[in-house]
């Protein structure tokens, strides 16, 4: 039996889906957050190293430290609070080695220094690391010209392994003097690490493969812990061709 007719109208109106605007509302979200954190990470990061040196120097040289146990002794005597005596401390060693110098200035100091050096040289550990130390402490001390042997007279090279045209690297040259190996000149040159520059390997290289880097020490720190990124910066950049290209 047919139905009757009421009149009214059914309208199917088609649900589109929202997957596309919610999966695009996402990205701009994620790509915002991306934005956000790439913005804060270098803020954050060296907010953290100085964080972590702080605590490092805290633990080495603080008042819970051995040194600082030391410092705290040394102030006790004045005052109860571990603070002030640490404070204190401190300033009873600045004070001596302010003292020492007085005295190092005078020169009275050469005899008791040659007794302290000659009774370390009969200990066979502890002459070699007094031996080791000294030579370090007189390179940092020296005030010559950077013509000179010492750690001033490091500077930027270029090492062009192979010779002239080969694979270069940017190196320190040790001493401006060469020296002689089978007949050969050599230069002492360090070639640093990266991204941390600190330590590096020692390597002696013809004379002729070695030239003077027009580069500060500044430069090369920068382009060792940027692992090359900032390289444009800091040399002639050969124009917008890259690798890539």
């Amino acid at each position: 039996m047919p139905r009757p007719d009421t009149g009214h109208c059914c309208l199917h109106v088609p649900i589109l889906p929202l997957t596309i605007p919610v999966k695009s509302s996402f990205r701009h979200l994620l790509r915002t957050f991306l934005a956000g954190l790439l913005a804060v990470l270098p803020l954050a990061a060296t907010f953290l190293i100085i964080l972590w040196l702080g605590s490092l120097v805290y633990s080495l040289l603080g008042p819970n430290s051995l040194l600082g146990t030391v410092l705290v002794a040394l102030g006790l005597g004045v005052t109860g609070s571990v603070w002030l005596s640490y404070l204190i401390g401190i300033g009873l060693v600045l004070l001596g080695v302010f003292g020492l110098g007085v005295v190092v200035e005078t020169g009275v100091q050469r005899g008791l220094s040659s007794a302290i050096s000659s009774a370390l040289q009969r200990i066979p550990l502890v002459r070699s690391i007094h031996d080791l130390v000294t030579r370090v402490v007189e390179l940092m001390a020296r005030r010559e010209p950077a013509n000179k042997d010492g750690l001033r007279s490091m500077s930027p090279v270029w090492c062009h392994f192979g010779g002239p045209g080969g694979a270069a690297v940017l190196a320190l040259l040790s001493t401006p003097q060469p020296l002689t190996i089978d007949g050969r000149l050599y230069h002492a040159v360090v070639v640093p690490t990266a991204p941390v520059p600190i330590g590096g390997g020692l390597l002696y290289v013809p004379q002729e493969w070695v030239k003077p880097a027009d580069v500060g020490m500044e430069a090369l720190t920068s382009i060792y812990v940027s692992m090359g990124v900032t390289s444009a910066q800091h040399l002639a950049p050969a124009g917008e061709r890259s690798v890539a290209s």
